[in-house]
C-alpha cells in the first residue's frame, strides 16, 4: 500500500526533516547524539523536539541513569506516517507529477498562481 502524498509544514523544515529521517530508521534516539549528528546547540534541538511532539509526531522519553537525566526520543505512528505522506509529496514534487494546474490550495500539490493570481498553465 503506497502512502497518500501530503506536503507537512511541521515537517518540513529542514532540521525536524532531518530528526524524522533519523527516527525512521531506529527504535528511539538519545538526545545527545541526535544534536551531535544535526551539529545544533541543545536549545536549537530541544525547539524542533518541541514542536514535533506537540504535533504529536515524537514522543519524548526521559530516564535517570547514574544521578543525570537522560532523554531520548522516538517517532510515533502519526509522526511516521506524517514523515512518509511528506516524503510522499517531495517524490511527487521531484518527479513533476507533483503541482496539477486542478489542485486545490492546501493540499500540498497544486501550482502556485501567476502574476496577479492567474493560474500558471502546464
Amino acid at each position: 500500500m503506497s502512502t497518500a502524498a501530503r506536503f507537512d509544514e511541521i515537517v518540513h523544515a529542514p532540521n525536524r526533516l532531518q530528526i524524522c529521517a533519523i527516527l525512521s530508521a531506529v527504535d528511539s534516539a538519545d538526545f545527545a547524539a541526535m544534536r551531535e549528528v544535526l551539529r545544533v546547540a541543545d536549545s536549537v534541538l530541544s525547539k524542533h523536539v518541541r514542536v514535533l511532539h506537540e504535533a504529536g509526531y515524537v514522543d519524548v522519553h526521559k530516564s535517570t541513569c547514574a544521578s543525570r537525566v537522560r532523554t531520548s526520543m522516538s517517532m510515533t505512528a502519526a509522526g511516521r506516517a506524517a514523515y512518509d505522506g511528506h516524503l510522499a509529496a517531495l517524490q511527487a514534487i521531484v518527479s513533476n507529477g507533483g503541482f496539477r494546474p486542478d489542485a486545490r490550495p492546501g493540499d500540498g500539490l497544486a501550482r502556485p498562481p501567476g502574476p496577479e493570481g492567474t493560474p500558471v498553465s502546464a
